[in-house]
């Protein structure tokens, strides 16, 4: 059966059953957690395929990559299903499409800040501007680059927005150039 098609079944489902528990919110911030733990940590994925490594162990190993003794009880089950099914092969994929499916109901927007400095100043503002023209709730990736000069990079659904000082500046190199070029 294909990855993707096993996966977002799980994920659906863990979803429905969170949803019904009152508890989607608390499951997303787990999945985020152990999808974290996944990218950082290649080998977990492999100790979690790895078919000599007792369930319970594979057990303990996943409520602790996706928050330790604070995990839920409906994420916690879900673990128990996905080894009871064996299906771990397919867990990475089953947090990120539970992550997909639960910004998706909640109308949850991704979005990429990049500044020359930390400014939280300006993160909440373009947040605030960002929620007003979505209708949506927006989270917003931060990175420093300090290339940039100043300004900031801000991509949102699609739409990239350049206002650093370093574009600008090539902006008007660029002008000077194409106007003197007769010049040169």
């Amino acid at each position: 059966m294909n990855t993707g098609v096993v996966s977002r079944r799980f994920a659906k489902a863990l979803l429905d059953y969170a949803k019904l528990e009152k508890v989607e919110e608390k499951v997303y911030e787990e999945m985020k957690i152990l999808s974290g733990h996944f990218a950082e940590v290649p080998s977990l994925g492999h100790a979690i395929t790895n078919p000599v490594l007792a369930r319970s162990k594979k057990l303990d190993l996943l409520v602790e990559a996706a928050g330790g003794k604070d995990v839920c009880k409906e994420t916690r089950r879900f673990f128990e299903l996905v080894l009871e099914s064996k299906r771990e092969d397919f867990l990475q994929f089953m947090a990120w499409s539970y992550i997909d499916l639960y910004r998706e109901d909640k109308k949850i927007l991704m979005g990429r800040l990049t500044t020359a400095v930390p400014s939280p100043k300006l993160v909440a503002y373009l947040e605030r501007m960002a929620r007003l023209l979505t209708h949506g709730t927006v989270e917003l990736e931060q990175k420093i680059d300090r290339s940039l000069i100043g300004g900031y990079i801000i991509e949102l659904a699609g739409t990239r927005l350049d206002a650093s000082v370093t574009s600008q500046l090539k902006s008007i190199k660029d002008q000077f150039i194409a106007r003197n070029r007769r010049i040169v």
